[in-house]
């Protein structure tokens, strides 16, 4: 008789079943069930090859599982699929255990000009799966064998009724309000920048420790997204930080944005983010080695930038941040599928260090997102890779933050 395939999806369901396992004890919650580590048996028999890496945990097994052309379905880094149902809401973890859900949020109902951003998730998702590996040499740390701390690819946010903005953004905020009140710590695929506003929203109103607090934000971007109304909407993708600031969602003065530059339709197009205190560095301040600045006494090294987020953002043990990085801050060599591209930003290595030097920064880290991935633009899936590894370095820095908590 022919066997199945060690990499079939029904020997996945270990890991991917929403349903109650019989050999778990009493008491033990549906998400908790859901987002155990791998047991050592079903992760032998998901492995096709042997591993050359020597004794590995089963989580690191599971996620090393070869070759990675032909180990089933795709899912954010290779982790193991949790189903999230609704009715999950209200579910506690233990004090000293943390969840990391990595969420995809196809919708792109914002976007204001090239749409394509809804098949960013898929598209990153594909790109980790293929591409991204477990370990980040460069920080000495995998973020899946942090004690206490699981990572699991928590599927779709997917809006049911999308043609209507306001209703969209009201589907993902109760999402969001249902994952955050079951103690998952989200880092978000979107999906245009508009999704960023649901999510800020799903903080102040259902976030154990941020309810009716105001956040701290890194907003790492060509552009500040603090634009007024257009085409009859104020939710665009060009505007969820002004309408957060508004609501109270975000602290002004502890955001810090970071690589605006290009083109304007109106000079005081951004003028809300100086004249409500929020810190703006803009591309043209930034300097690698190049120092051709208009102000030599306001150009930032990346050592620079870290420094000043420490300064605005705060590291005290009540200062909540959130990252929001939009892939449009690399320059479109690195990243031309996006959907307002801009020339003259970031390279990958840049934006790594970046992200690695906010992670040395012990700052109360409490969700991240990457947006405005789209792969109808992309070439040879450059900007999906980009954002794949980009993601990773999101994920090693909410990982090491969720440990400290």
């Amino acid at each position: 008789q022919a066997q199945r395939r060690p990499d079939h999806p029904r020997n996945l369901s270990t890991f991917s079943s929403p349903h109650p396992n019989k050999t778990m004890r009493r008491g033990t919650s549906p998400l908790r069930r859901l987002c155990s580590a791998p047991p050592v048996a079903a992760v032998k028999r998901c492995l096709s090859t042997e591993l050359p890496y020597g004794e590995q945990s089963p989580e690191l097994s599971y996620i090393n599982r070869g070759p990675r052309y032909a180990s089933g379905p795709s899912t954010f880094f290779r982790l193991p699929h949790v189903l999230f149902e609704p009715s999950q809401r209200g579910i506690n973890l233990n004090d000293d255990e943390a969840v990391v859900g990595i969420v995809g949020v196809p919708y792109d109902g914002g976007a204001t000009n090239r749409a394509g951003a809804r098949h960013g998730p898929r598209g990153v998702r594909e790109a980790s799966c293929d591409h991204v590996r477990a370990y980040n040499q460069s920080t000495n740390m995998s973020p899946f064998e942090i004690k206490n701390v699981k990572v699991r690819d928590f599927g779709d946010c997917v809006v049911q009724a999308p043609w209507s903005l306001e209703s969209s953004h009201a589907e993902i905020h109760d999402f969001y309000s249902q994952l955050l009140t079951s103690g998952v710590i989200p880092l978000s695929v979107g999906g245009d920048h508009s999704i960023t506003l649901p999510i800020l929203k799903a903080f102040h109103s259902s976030h154990a420790k941020t309810k009716g607090k105001k956040l701290s934000l890194i907003h790492i971007d060509a552009h500040a997204d603090t634009g007024d109304k257009y085409l009859g909407s104020r939710f665009h993708h060009g505007a969820p930080f002004r309408v957060a600031v508004q609501e109270g969602f975000i602290d002004p003065i502890r955001t810090i944005q970071i690589g605006i530059r290009g083109s304007l339709a109106d000079p005081k197009q951004w003028q809300f983010s100086y004249e409500n205190g929020m810190t703006v560095i803009p591309m043209d301040h930034i300097h690698s080695n190049v120092r051709y600045v208009k102000n030599e006494a306001q150009s930032y090294s990346i050592d620079d930038i870290v420094a000043e987020i420490k300064r605005v953002v705060g590291d005290g043990p009540d200062d909540c941040a959130y990252v929001s990085f939009d892939i449009d801050v690399l320059d479109p060599a690195y990243a031309p599928g996006t959907g307002t591209p801009e020339i003259g930003g970031l390279t990958t290595r840049e934006a790594q260090q970046l992200i690695r030097g906010i992670g040395d920064l012990d700052l109360n880290i409490v969700g991240c997102d990457l947006v405005e991935v789209s792969p109808p633009f992309d070439a040879a899936g450059v900007t999906s890779l980009a954002g794949a590894n980009l993601l990773f370095e999101l994920l090693c820095i909410l990982a090491k933050s969720s440990r400290r908590r």
